[in-house]
């Protein structure tokens, strides 16, 4: 059987049709490029691949990537504590810039401290890797805080609508303790998203110093997520020439994507041998000066007290 896609204006078949969408995200071609190889308009390449990108999101989303639901963060947390060793963690964030051409009439919104431009992927990814919800289109002139304080996302959070468990008591302990993300310098402390010590209290103060390691461990899973995102979707190794729209749509897509071959290819999750720090080829991040509530401090202490009796 042959299926067809608005047969009176482009009369290809579907398998064809994906073909050249799915292409693009693999190989980051450009539409020229791809044109070329089908003996197609470049418009029209455009346009298969957005149908292509909104067909995928609207079929695929809610098997693979659905709304957060308390079974779904509970899974979460027992895979954190499992293979992570980080008990009453429902997930790990962080923000990916994604590189785009510079949009007409944006001024320097879009421009990062990477020297590029960039509209930002921010994320929240489970123990195996796969993307729990997602945030697409912050300006990258922002920081991963303040990116993630505005967004649905985190006001969500910050109301308590995310559907995350009650607290309770960490292996071993009597007093509850909330269910947290885990996040870099860039966020603020907060109830339910736990931040490292800095480095100036950390290096003086051993409980503080192996609380940061074991947050660490625990913390990049997101990173290593943003990594096989980018070698499974190559379009992530070149700035994006579309509209913004259009980026956030491809963007949630290889978000779809990976979350599917995740699901249907994934190998057990080795074990990382902890690495030091020294010639790390990473940014230093800037550190968030905001005051965080006493709840925000007696929570990370039960983590650290935990993390010490073990």
């Amino acid at each position: 059987m042959v299926y067809v896609f608005h047969v009176a204006v482009f009369p290809f078949p579907y398998d064809c049709w994906e073909k050249r969408g799915n292409r693009f995200l693999a190989t980051g071609d450009s539409f020229p490029t791809i044109g070329h190889s089908f003996r197609v308009g470049f418009e029209t390449v455009s346009q298969i691949v957005q149908e292509v990108c909104k067909a995928i999101c609207k079929n695929m989303q809610e098997t693979y990537m659905p709304e957060p639901t308390s079974q779904i963060w509970k899974q979460s947390a027992k895979g954190f504590e499992e293979n992570w060793h980080f008990p009453n963690c429902i997930g790990s964030i962080d923000g990916k810039h994604v590189s785009i051409k510079c949009p007409n009439k944006t001024g320097s919104k879009h421009f990062c401290y990477l020297h590029k431009f960039s509209v930002v992927l921010m994320a929240i990814v489970g123990p195996d890797y796969r993307f729990i919800c997602v945030d697409i289109g912050g300006y990258g002139k922002n920081s991963d805080g303040g990116i993630f304080e505005m967004s649905n996302m985190g006001q969500r959070f910050e109301a308590g609508m995310m559907n995350v468990p009650k607290a309770k008591p960490l292996p071993g302990q009597i007093e509850p303790c909330n269910y947290v993300l885990i996040g870099d310098e860039a966020f603020a402390l907060k109830p339910y998203l736990m931040r490292p010590f800095p480095y100036r209290q950390s290096r003086l103060d051993p409980r503080k110093e192996n609380y940061n390691t074991k947050h660490s461990i625990a913390r990049r899973v997101v990173e290593n997520a943003f990594g096989i995102l980018a070698q499974k979707w190559r379009i992530f190794f070149r700035p994006i020439p579309t509209k913004v729209e259009t980026v956030i749509l491809i963007v949630h897509t290889a978000c779809v994507l990976h979350n599917f071959l995740r699901l249907n290819q994934c190998p057990d999750i080795p074990e990382i041998p902890i690495q030091s720090n020294e010639g790390s080829p990473f940014y230093n991040l800037a550190t968030d000066s905001r005051r965080a509530t006493n709840l925000s401090f007696e929570t990370r202490e039960k983590f650290v007290k935990f993390f010490l009796d073990e």
